[in-house]
């Protein structure tokens, strides 16, 4: 080897090594890297965050304005003295409180043949109940709210099923099932105005089974109000094949669903208040309400507990950050979300600057990234910074996004939107359905969610946005 290929290779060599030197190591304070390290150690050797989540589903199905849901702020309240949270608090929310009541069935019989098939349904949520009878009618089927619209005449009488399926190729399904959900909520109103005296709804889930998955409905002020029922998709597609195959399909329901006005319930509020700038807030939070044919495991009970596990680990690790990480557990995200519109309206919010909203509600599975604020890029870039901590938890990508319907009026204010984004396929095979329970919720999954949610927290509550 020639001396000239020696000092070549000599200072290839060299110059590599100044570049290995000047590329930049991990971002962020050493506080903080120890601090998320210490969070993982500290969550993953324990799996606490299921434990809370099934204090919460013992209570029960957790309607608005029921017992259980009165049950479940009482015990969200202990866990949280039991943690040693500061300034645990309950603030009053008006909520209204429907009542799904014990008869809940559709039958139909497609003459010639007289068969009576029962089908497998559930109440909407706020609907009327029929006739103490029930109501039998000829059933009409249509795809959409337009279609509704465009029959005039030929509606009036009839039972209005809705049989738009949520779409299969959407890979996001929280798209698909917004794009389905119109017929849920508005698809009353519209048979009605065209003079239908009741509609059943395929139920929103990519599933073929018999379970019907409930949901909130909203009047139209200007338009009779008809009973409303999901259901289930094994049960709409026999339905839409029958009415196929003979002239005449007639249905007979029966619901004893009821409004019984409106009642005072409560957010769950308490803290790891700030060392130095207290009146600065990170909030995490879920909502404590859910729908009644389960117990409200994936939706939101995993949220509630991943929240309060996150403000307890922190507690746990001795973490003191700068500005205050607050958890709150919303009341009536289901119903229209007035506890989330009273959270920010309260006297108590004078004097306070809501600096991030993380709201978690899209169930306890395993988290894929997390999402960080919209146009404003400096708090998602603060988050960035340890990365390469919290790519070893699932989080694969760090993007703009977040918020909620509970946290909605804080971003409003000003606050940054996050969140944990988990995979959420299998979230609308549960969602809102007897399938959701405590069972369907992995212990290590909502596990890591919360670590996730302790260290974002951190992180902004510490190096502020």
């Amino acid at each position: 080897m020639s001396r000239r290929t020696v000092r070549t290779i000599c200072a290839l060599a060299l110059a590599l090594i100044a570049a290995a030197c000047s590329r930049p190591g991990p971002g962020g304070s050493g506080e903080v890297r120890a601090a998320i390290e210490n969070l993982r150690e500290t969550g993953l050797a324990r799996e606490r965050a299921y434990a809370f989540l099934e204090r919460i589903t013992s209570a029960g199905p957790r309607l608005t304005g029921s017992a259980q849901a009165a049950a479940a702020v009482e015990v969200t309240r202990q866990i949280m003295e039991e943690l040693g949270f500061e300034r645990v608090h309950t603030e009053p929310v008006e909520v209204g409180h429907w009542v799904r009541g014990d008869v809940e069935r559709a039958v139909l019989a497609a003459p010639p043949s007289g068969t009576a098939v029962p089908l497998a349904v559930c109440a909407l949520g706020g609907s009327v109940g029929t006739p103490a009878a029930g109501l039998t009618a000829p059933v009409i089927e249509v795809r959409s709210l337009d279609e509704v619209a465009s029959l005039g005449e030929a509606v009036k009488g009839r039972i209005v099923f809705y049989n738009r399926p949520m779409d299969r190729r959407t890979p996001e399904p929280f798209a698909a099932y917004g794009a389905a959900a119109d017929q849920r909520v508005g698809g009353a109103s519209a048979a009605a105005r065209q003079g239908a005296v009741a509609v059943l709804v395929r139920s929103l889930t990519f599933r073929t089974d018999r379970y019907p998955h409930t949901g909130m409905l909203r009047y139209d002020p200007g338009a009779p109000r008809i009973p409303a029922a999901a259901v289930s998709t094994s049960d709409a597609d026999l339905l839409s094949a029958l009415l196929k195959k003979e002239q005449e399909v007639s249905v007979t329901l029966r619901l004893d669903c009821r409004d019984e006005g409106r009642v005072v319930s409560a957010n769950v509020v308490g803290e790891l208040t700030g060392s130095e700038r207290p009146d600065e807030i990170v909030l995490v939070g879920g909502h404590l309400d859910s729908w009644d044919l389960g117990t409200g495991a994936h939706d939101d009970a995993a949220g509630c507990a991943a929240a309060l596990e996150a403000v307890a680990l922190l507690k746990d690790i001795g973490a003191r950050p700068r500005r205050t990480v607050r958890a709150v557990l919303f009341m009536d995200e289901e119903f229209g979300g007035t506890g989330g519109r009273a959270y920010a309206a309260s006297a108590l919010r004078a004097g306070e600057r809501h600096l991030v909203a993380a709201e978690s509600d899209r169930g306890g599975f395993v988290p894929v990234g997390l999402a960080v604020g919209g146009r404003e890029a400096g708090a998602r870039t603060r988050v960035a910074a340890y990365a390469d901590l919290l790519r070893p938890l699932g989080v694969s990508f760090i993007v703009p996004g977040g918020g909620g319907v509970d946290v909605a009026p804080l971003i409003q204010g000003g606050a940054v939107p996050a969140a944990v984004m988990v995979n959420a396929q299998p979230y609308f095979d549960v969602h809102h359905s007897a399938l959701d329970v405590a069972s369907s919720v992995h212990p290590r999954e909502l596990e890591l969610q919360a670590v996730i949610l302790a260290a974002l927290a951190h992180i902004l509550a510490q190096e502020g946005i």
